[in-house]
Parts: structure tokens; sequence; C-alpha cells
């Protein structure tokens, strides 16, 4: 089964390691409302706005709490794993 970017990988691309934090909160719009391309995808949104913020986005971390309060707390486990993995990756 897949989840997260990998269902995402199939809409649009993941963001480059050098991507800002108003960028990375803009993909992270599309995904937590199913808009540009993006399928709605929670745990994606959750990992870009956690990464958004992590980068200086304060709209980041209110939508990241928001969101967190309506996603199963599993799922925002695995947000954060994919957070951790693409920081690994960049």
């Amino acid at each position: 089964m897949l989840s997260g970017m990998d269902i995402a990988n199939q809409a649009l691309p993941l963001p480059k390691p050098d991507a800002s934090g108003d960028e990375l909160f803009r993909l992270g719009l599309l995904y937590s409302t199913g808009q540009g391309g993006a399928p709605l995808d929670y745990v994606s949104a959750h990992m870009l706005f956690n990464l958004a913020a992590m980068r200086g986005s304060m709209e980041a971390k209110v939508y990241r709490k928001e969101l967190a309060g309506e996603m199963a707390s599993e799922d925002v486990a695995e947000a954060q794993r994919q957070a951790r993995e693409w920081l690994a990756r960049g």
C-alpha cells in the first residue's frame, strides 16, 4: 500500500532540497486541499508544513498544528518520519 509522498510522487515531484519555507508551505497547501494537481493527502501536507516551519514559515506552524488536530497520531508520526527522510536525502 502506498502512503504519503509515495502517492504524491505520482502527482507532483518532491520539493528540491533547497526549497524555501514559502515554497514548501505553498506545496503543503496544495496537498492539504487536494488542489493544483496534488492529491488530498494530510500526511504529505503535514510533512511539508513541518519542513516549511523549520525553514522559517510562521504560517506553516499554524497550519501544521491545525492539521495535526485532524489526523490520527500514527499519521502525524508518519509525516514526521517522511520529513526526516527528506532532510536526510538533501
